[in-house]
């Protein structure tokens, strides 16, 4: 494996693409398991389109205005609600928000604890269809990020980006693994969906 940082190589990446399209599938401890249909374009849309729990439900992120859209019956079907980002409704049971959700929230954060722990690069392995590097994010003792002291990452070999992220908590328990399946970038307007 090269002696190269994955993660200054992802950040990278992430700030060279337009937009990004995955289906997010998360499982927490305790927390019902969730999957999404993600898209992201800069400089900060995101759509969310639930495919479960609440199936059909699509929530939007405009930077314009700073505020989320919710349609809880699907997209441009009444009742059309507009939230804060920091509406606890649409928070997930973690804490995140639609706002800070992206591909490039989660690097910083990384990079972050990297600053102040251990990087370790435990090889190339398989998720789903991808060959993956996996790399493993430890902070030094009490240091946390978001909550977070320990990442697991893998790193797409050709796209350079995380396809599955697993983060951990104080005495290693579990927070949460979130598998990023499907991952396109620089995806066609006329695929990605409307924003508003």
């Amino acid at each position: 494996m090269p002696d190269r940082d994955l993660i200054a190589d992802a950040q990278a990446r992430f700030d060279a693409l337009a937009n990004y399209q995955v289906t997010l599938a998360s499982a927490a401890a305790g927390a019902e398991p969730v999957e999404i249909r993600y898209s992201y374009r800069k400089p900060g849309f995101v759509r969310m389109d639930c495919i479960r729990p609440h199936a059909g439900t699509t929530l939007v992120y405009s930077p314009e205005t700073g505020k989320v859209t919710l349609w809880p019956f699907g997209f441009g079907r009444l009742p059309k609600l507009a939230l804060s980002p920091d509406n606890p409704v649409i928070q997930s049971p973690q804490g995140h928000r639609i706002d800070r959700s992206d591909i490039g929230v989660l690097l910083v954060n990384v990079r972050e604890l990297q600053r102040h722990g251990d990087t370790q690069v435990v090889g190339v392995e398989t998720v789903g269809m991808r060959r993956a590097s996996h790399v493993i994010v430890t902070g030094e003792p009490e240091q946390r990020v978001a909550g977070v002291c320990r990442y697991e990452l893998w790193f797409d070999l050709g796209l350079g980006l995380p396809v599955k992220a697993a983060s951990e908590g104080a005495w290693g328990k579990l927070i949460e693994t979130v598998l990023m399946d499907d991952l396109r970038i620089d995806v066609p307007e006329s695929q990605l969906g409307p924003f508003s």
